[in-house]
């Protein structure tokens, strides 16, 4: 089995990618958040800085390109192959209003004849493997058999099926019905993307499937960045000197490159919006961190939890939604 982590806008930046592959079993993949074209050419843009290869040594990388002009897209994948990464993601699964609203993400969904010509050039000019991480329609799953007519005209390197639609968000359960169909109809292999949270998770999930080669897991292992060592056997639990030896390098890596006290917060606070649920009294502290506006002050209440809270044994990102 392979493992994907899934990327997440302002949390799976390279900070937290390179911090995770040292810290716990590391994902086979580490996909990128979604970079639009084209990549400033000024090394201090954020799109360029997380694609770099310079802050991208050890994980295996494959970047995110979110767009809907192939000429966009073909001129940043030669700049990605220029450094040297041999797979690109196409996002056709972001349900952000604002990617929608421009035809972008899932929203390209709708657009059928656009997305096929759109494919058709990208994959015409392709000189590194591209793969597609889509949701299984804009507005309603029965679009999913279409879109697949679509995807099977093309080399995909792999689908990835996120099997919600744009209008279910994060919502509801994931159509399995709809997963099933793309497992019997591509003509490429799939990989699985949507609420694996925990080991249960997982093995139920398997046991469903087991033809299945490939996962993508995203909040659930942002909740619990050892999930993959918990899945594989390889812990039980969480251990507390490793979250915190975690928790300490992503810390000192965002003041390297952030300025002044509130960018740097406000990272560390979105990464506890997810991995708060871990510990006992989850609301209490998550509350806390929530308000917290100095870093000394954040300082003192990341020392108390860490001293006086277990570790909830297999917490999850449900128990905290």
């Amino acid at each position: 089995m392979q493992f994907y982590m899934a990327p997440l806008e302002g949390i799976t930046g390279y900070v937290f990618r390179n911090t995770h592959y040292a810290c716990f079993h590391p994902a086979d993949k580490y996909f990128t958040p979604f970079i639009t074209p084209g990549l400033n050419s000024k090394r201090t843009s954020k799109a360029l800085k997380d694609v770099l290869p310079e802050n991208n040594k050890g994980p295996f990388i494959v970047p995110q390109i979110l767009t809907n002009r192939a000429d966009e897209f073909i001129y940043t994948e030669k700049q990605l192959k220029e450094m040297g990464y041999t797979e690109i993601n196409l996002n056709l699964g972001c349900p952000s209003g604002t990617v929608v609203g421009k035809r972008r993400g899932s929203g390209f969904l709708a657009f059928k004849d656009e997305l096929n010509a759109f494919l058709e050039e990208i994959y015409n000019a392709a000189e590194v493997k591209i793969s597609i991480k889509t949701r299984i329609g804009r507005y309603d799953p029965e679009e999913f058999d279409a879109l697949l007519d679509i995807y099977n005209q093309y080399p995909l390197e792999e689908l990835i099926i996120h099997p919600r639609t744009r209008e279910d968000f994060y919502g509801g359960k994931p159509n399995m019905e709809a997963f099933e169909l793309g497992l019997e109809k591509s003509r490429c292999p799939v990989c699985y993307n949507g609420d694996i949270f925990t080991k249960e998770d997982y093995e139920n999930f398997i046991k469903k499937y087991p033809q299945e080669q490939s996962v993508m897991i995203g909040r659930g292992l942002i909740a619990n960045p050892a999930l993959l060592d918990i899945i594989l056997g390889e812990s039980d639990q969480i251990d507390r000197q490793r979250l915190r030896e975690f928790h300490d390098q992503i810390y000192e890596g965002y003041k390297e490159i952030m300025y002044g006290e509130t960018p740097h917060l406000f990272k560390m606070k979105e990464i506890w919006n997810y991995m708060i649920c871990l510990f006992d009294n989850s609301k209490k502290y998550g509350k806390k961190i929530r308000k917290v506006q100095k870093l000394k002050d954040y300082d003192a209440i990341i020392d108390a939890l860490f001293e006086t809270e277990e570790i909830v044994k297999g917490a999850g990102f449900r128990k905290n939604e």
